[in-house]
């Protein structure tokens, strides 16, 4: 079996076994109500025995290294005390328990010392030198090492043999004595770091109260407090405290909204109302009372159905269900009609088209229609009469540029900072009993927008304004 398929066999045991046991374990946590607090010390202590066992095996590893090193520091004495004579080697009386070794002489293959004391079935049992045998009583772990030394110009090879038993059971005894004490030390961590993660933790329960007090009337005034924290969790307060003044603004905006539709909507329910009570009462014998009565209140009813459309449109958008047809086409037929209708609509107005020219653009044609006539309407509303208005159609490099300037009332530098906000009207426009309900321009701006479009505004009070819209010439999904 080639190691590529046997890595995809241990995917695909791991796919049918170790997977599925894995989910039912996530399944079981999921279902089990732990604190934080509770995972994290299961985590500590998860990881604390988890090393735990590392350290200990690191630390019996160089336990036994030291030992084996003792015997290898008495192996060289041994080595440096032998004494040849006519042949014969002689060791000096050097005894030490555990410590065994083979003597042979190499230049005639003869033993000349051997006290090894044990030796496996197989001369294969070690491996690299090193023996475990679980089964054996009195020999469990011994170690070989050769050594190579010469004596009055005879060479000699000696086989060390170092019986770690001993050692290995005296560790053994220490053993459960290291692991009190780790568990002790483990204790100890997980107490300590459990009123530690209390005190991490405290902002939290803090962030929580805070929340839970928020309502809908003291959204503005309550905020997390980020004071005194500078890590991860500062970075958590500051963005829901990002989140209460980006919703606060949404629901004064709301609030705001409906006020606004109310009391657009209250005028002209109140004109409607009042002229259907002097009906009831005159207006089936007074024609002259009857034909005022209901030229007002088809003027109400168009100015309601107005004001209606432009509400749900922006009701659409806001929910983002707005849908606009797109596809391409030339717009300058649509502003030709358009500076058409207005020349019948407003003949006390003088209507100048000096540049018309062919731009191709993709978006939805009735949308931009609708748009362009809202500014249009705006120039006319706020100019008077003999005021002039230009109406440009240009071609700059592809993209659509549509001027629509007056020389009407104009607008202050405050204005300019709100014409497009919902509802919003000048001081100046309502003095002077000028008809809207300050929804035309932000509806403008929102077709503009959906075409990836830009609106600038020039204007000087008293002077007269200008609308520059450019349509780039690029496609763009809404």
């Amino acid at each position: 079996m080639s190691w590529d398929k046997f890595l995809e066999a241990i995917r695909k045991i791991s796919i049918k076994v170790i997977l599925p046991i894995r989910e039912k374990r996530l399944v079981w946590m999921s279902n089990l109500r732990l604190s934080i607090l509770l995972r994290i010390s299961m985590g500590y202590l998860k990881l604390l025995l988890t090393h735990g066992l590392i350290i200990l095996s690191g630390i019996f590893v160089i336990y036994m290294y030291a030992e084996k090193d003792n015997f290898s520091d008495m192996a060289d004495d041994i080595v440096s005390s032998i004494i040849e004579s006519n042949g014969s080697v002689y060791i000096n009386p050097y005894y030490m328990k555990d410590l065994s070794m083979l003597i042979v002489n190499t230049d005639t293959g003869k033993e000349v010392y051997n006290d090894i004391a044990y030796r496996p079935t197989s001369d294969k049992a070690f491996f690299h030198g090193i023996h475990f045998d679980r089964k054996s009583e009195n020999h469990i772990l011994v170690i070989n090492e050769e050594m190579e030394f010469s004596v009055a110009d005879t060479n000699y090879r000696t086989t060390f043999q170092y019986d770690l038993t001993r050692s290995y059971r005296r560790f053994l005894s220490m053993l459960w004595k290291l692991v009190i004490l780790y568990l002790i030390v483990i204790v100890m961590i997980i107490r300590k770091g459990r009123k530690r993660d209390e005190k991490l933790f405290e902002p939290i329960s803090i962030m929580s109260a805070t929340a839970n007090r928020l309502t809908a009337h003291n959204l503005h005034s309550e905020r997390l407090n980020v004071a005194g924290t500078q890590n991860e969790l500062k970075d958590l307060a500051n963005v829901i405290n990002q989140m209460l003044d980006r919703l606060e603004t949404s629901y004064e905006s709301q609030k705001q909204f409906v006020s606004d539709a109310s009391h657009e909507l209250r005028t002209p329910i109140a004109v409607i109302q009042g002229y259907a009570n002097m009906l009831d009462r005159w207006g089936s014998t007074n024609e002259e009372v009857l034909d005022e009565s209901i030229e007002a209140i088809q003027n109400e009813a168009r100015g309601m159905q107005d004001l209606v459309e432009k509400l749900l449109f922006l009701s659409r958008h806001d929910k983002k269900t707005l849908k606009l047809n797109k596809k391409w086409f030339n717009i300058r037929p649509m502003v030709e009609d358009m500076i058409k209708e207005t020349r019948l609509l407003a003949p006390d107005r003088i209507i100048n088209s000096p540049i018309l020219e062919d731009v191709t653009v993709y978006g939805d044609k009735q949308a931009l229609k609708q748009a362009v006539r809202i500014f249009i309407d705006n120039a006319v509303k706020y100019s008077k009469v003999g005021d002039e208005i230009n109406i440009l159609c240009q071609n700059q490099n592809g993209d659509c540029v549509i001027t629509v300037q007056d020389t009407g009332i104009g607008m202050t530098a405050n204005d300019l900072e709100h014409i497009f906000d919902r509802f919003y009207r000048s001081d100046h426009a309502r003095c002077q009993n000028i008809s809207g309900h300050g929804l035309g321009l932000s509806l403008a701006k929102l077709i503009i927008l959906a075409h990836t479009g830009k609106i600038k505004v020039r204007s000087q009070f008293t002077k007269g304004t200008s609308f520059i819209v450019t349509i780039p010439n690029r496609r763009f999904k809404y």
